[in-house]
């Protein structure tokens, strides 16, 4: 196995799945379940986004056959796609008035679109489709991601209290600016392996 590889993959997953900024969102939408019950929702929601997850990344090249898609074209689409978020990480906009809050949400919105977002779904695509014989290492990578993300959600009150929202806001901006650039880099690899195969 390739730690450097899995490492890399896992610090990007971590940061598409975006936890710091999805801190304010999961106290706002569970603030009226008592400690108990919003740790047992909390857990729920990142177990049913991790099979989610899993799913896109082991069928990853059944499903870009089916559609006919090419890893150049996932590719660009997903690095227009990360970029589009990390340009809204950077400069959050004011939260849609659509956003109805639950007492006891299920699977929408915390599990899908927060954790298990399209821009998380289009990288794992990408890694299956682009090096299937790895899907092990990609696995781990997976869960490696998954258990920051959820240790920083199971603690979001914690961290709340500690760093506050106007800190939650300017980590997520740091983290926007690193996807910034990884996006970037997925568009160019996108465009030049489009190249190379006309």
């Amino acid at each position: 196995m390739n730690w450097t590889d899995i490492a890399s993959a896992a610090v990007t997953l971590f940061l598409i799945m975006d936890p710091l900024g999805n801190v304010p969102v999961f106290n706002a939408v569970l603030a009226k379940l008592d400690r108990r019950r919003r740790t047992l929702v909390v857990a729920r929601e990142l177990f049913i986004a991790l099979f989610i997850l899993l799913g896109f990344l082991l069928a990853g090249n059944a499903i870009l056959g089916f559609l006919g898609l090419t890893q150049p074209s996932l590719s660009i689409a997903g690095g227009i796609l990360l970029f589009i978020i990390s340009l809204r990480m950077i400069f959050p906009g004011k939260a849609a008035d659509d956003e109805v809050v639950h007492d006891d949400p299920f699977i929408v919105p915390l599990a899908v679109p927060l954790i298990a977002g399209p821009s998380t779904i289009a990288v794992l695509l990408l890694l299956s489709s682009n090096q299937p014989d790895r899907i092990v290492e990609w696995s781990l990578a997976l869960l490696i991601a998954w258990i920051g993300v959820t240790i920083l959600l199971v603690m979001s009150p914690l961290l709340l209290a500690v760093i506050g929202t106007r800190g939650s806001r300017a980590l997520e901006r740091l983290m926007g600016m690193i996807l910034v650039i990884l996006a970037t880099q997925m568009l160019l690899n996108g465009i030049r392996n489009f190249v190379q195969s006309l």
